[in-house]
Formats: C-alpha cells, sequence, structure tokens
C-alpha cells in the first residue's frame, strides 16, 4: 500500500515537472518526462510493484539470492584458476604441441615461412633521378643548421 502511494506520488510529480518544461516550450523533454513519470504507476498497475515488495521482505528470497551470490562467487574464482593456469589440460597439451612445431628442431631462430627472403637475394635497387636529392639537399641543411 505505502509502495503504490509514493509510485503515484512520484507520477504526479514528474507529469508536474513535465507540464512547466511544456509551458517553457521544451516540448521533446516535456515528453521524455512524462514517460518517465508513467512508468511508476504502469508497474503499480501490473503487480511488479506487489511482487518486487513481497520478495524485499522475504526471508526466503534473500536465501535464494545469498545461493546465487555463492553460486557466481565460486564461477568467477574457478575462472580466475583456469586463467591463470593456462586452461584445461587439453588446451595445456595443444599449446605445449604448438610451441614444439613453431620452430624448426635445428634451427637457431623461428622459420618465416616461404614470403621471407635473404637480403642478399634481393634485386638491386634502381638509382633514383637527381630531384629527389635535390630535396634531401634542403632537409640535409635544415638539420645540419640546428646540429642534427
Amino acid at each position: 500500500m505505502i509502495a503504490e502511494t509514493i509510485c503515484s506520488a512520484v507520477s504526479a510529480a514528474g507529469l508536474g515537472i513535465a507540464a512547466v518544461s511544456a509551458y517553457r516550450k521544451r516540448f521533446l523533454t516535456a515528453a521524455r518526462l512524462a514517460a518517465y513519470s508513467l512508468v511508476p504507476v504502469g508497474l503499480v498497475l501490473t503487480g511488479v510493484v506487489g511482487w518486487a515488495a513481497d520478495t524485499a521482505f522475504s526471508l526466503k528470497a534473500w536465501v535464494g539470492f545469498g545461493v546465487l551470490g555463492a553460486a557466481w562467487l565460486i564461477f568467477l574464482g574457478t575462472r580466475a584458476v583456469e586463467r591463470r593456469s593456462g586452461g584445461t589440460r587439453k588446451e595445456r597439451k595443444a599449446a605445449k604441441a604448438a610451441r614444439r612445431e613453431a620452430v624448426a628442431p635445428g634451427a637457431s631462430v623461428p622459420s618465416l615461412g616461404q614470403g621471407a627472403r635473404p637480403a642478399a637475394a634481393e634485386p638491386a635497387a634502381k638509382p633514383r633521378s637527381a630531384a629527389p636529392a635535390e630535396d634531401f639537399s634542403d632537409i640535409e641543411a635544415i638539420l645540419k643548421k640546428h646540429g642534427i
């Protein structure tokens, strides 16, 4: 009974503020305030407020929330341990096998695959025209002036 009265008062106050906003020509704000202020009355009429009040004062409901909280904490604890240890046993075995296959047995560095070539195998670069070198001479002069 008290919850319904409080919700009705909150809705009436919200509708009053919406009316003031509409008077000040802020119609979009007034419409939003009216929508928000009608929510508590709608919750009372659907019975959600009565159910919430019955749940809030029920010892059985609070024990249920405690059990759900304990289950959540256990779940989080097991996830933290799993992440720290590197996952399940199968995942650890797969990761160990992947590490062994990443480097060839006699190699000192990891193989880079087919896309990589040694630097000596690359063709020699073509000489560039003189025009870009002139552009860099200006930059070199500026750097020398600043002692770089």
